[in-house]
């Protein structure tokens, strides 16, 4: 595993673990109709704060509607009623301690890059954990077995299915979603945000990652995108920049494939090519105005935008490269 050296870091900020091993062995020891309980109420009911603001609820109040199971479903986490014996290696390789501290220190640096910038934080407390990843959703396998969420601030969680690799990954996954959770404390989220700021908020936390990490531990998000497409894809996503609506922007963000299984419209583009885009884009921004990330999240999406409007039509090496 990837050592990290734990920072300074303002001592009004608390980091808080929710351990999901001792949770999912006893899932897994549970009574096939007791599972889903024991996920809604240990697991996932200290994050209720975050899943109101999403309008999902902990348990639906008829039989089969709408909760926390069927959107943990749809994200690609392991539903509990598949928690049995033949996860044990993986809960075991979840219980590692050292999983644990890497991914805290993720978070408790990069808390402390913005506290150390002079952003003084408004999320004072944070509650994070790890959870299992199902492997035959489309999420995970095309997230290449890792994935996580950070936008509700004070809340960030990741998913995966323990290995080599994504253990490895997984702090750098983790500094992205902080980053996210830094932005969206500053700037306000609207049922109305367009692909602009999508785009904006997954290019900084992107590059905010790497810039913890390095290069190297670029998300396939990214890495998968050919850079030869590149020109027609950003001519594709730059039609649709003020595109709303969660339909729209998922299709240009993840591209036709998955906007083909959630049954989107298809806008002709490959996984994830917004994501790549984001990338690229916020890269330029920096690399143009010398801005630091810390102060460059906390920034307008349209303030960024405005400044590098050539970016669009400039040539794709020069995009990576510059």
């Amino acid at each position: 595993m990837t050592s990290v050296t734990k920072e300074a870091i303002n001592t009004t900020v608390k980091v808080n673990r929710l351990y999901s091993a001792d949770i999912y062995k006893k899932i897994m020891s549970a009574p096939i109709d007791k599972k889903n309980d024991i996920y809604r109420y240990e697991m996932m009911m200290p994050f209720k704060e975050k899943w109101d603001c999403y309008h999902i609820p902990i348990k639906a109040e008829r039989e089969g509607a709408y909760d926390i199971i069927m959107a943990n479903n749809l994200l690609g986490l392991l539903a509990p009623t598949k928690v049995d014996e033949s996860w044990a290696d993986a809960i075991e390789a979840l219980s590692d301690q050292n999983l644990w501290e890497s991914c805290e220190t993720s978070i408790e640096n990069s808390l402390s890059r913005f506290e150390n910038a002079g952003i003084s934080l408004v999320e004072k407390e944070y509650l994070y954990s790890i959870l299992l990843a199902n492997p035959d959703s489309p999420y995970t396998v095309m997230n290449e077995g890792y994935c996580g969420d950070g936008g509700i601030p004070g809340y960030i969680m990741a998913w995966l299915i323990p290995g080599k690799e994504t253990i490895v990954r997984l702090p750098a996954a983790l500094a992205h979603e902080t980053n996210h959770n830094v932005r969206y404390q500053f700037i306000k989220w609207t049922q109305n945000v367009n692909l602009g700021e999508m785009l904006v908020s997954e290019g900084l936390a992107e590059n905010f990652a790497v810039s913890m990490y390095g290069e190297e531990f670029l998300g396939p998000w990214v890495t998968k995108t050919d850079m030869e497409l590149m020109p027609l894809i950003k001519e594709i996503i730059h039609d649709g920049i003020n595109v709303t609506g969660f339909e729209n922007i998922t299709s240009y963000l993840y591209g036709d494939e998955m906007a083909r299984m959630r049954q989107f419209p298809e806008v002709g583009l490959p996984y994830c090519a917004g994501y790549a885009t984001g990338y690229y884009l916020v890269r330029y921004f920096l690399q143009k105005t010398k801005t630091p990330i810390e102060q460059a999240t906390i920034m307008p999406a349209d303030e960024i935008l405005s400044v590098v409007p050539e970016f669009w039509t400039d040539p794709v090496e020069m995009c990576v490269r510059r």
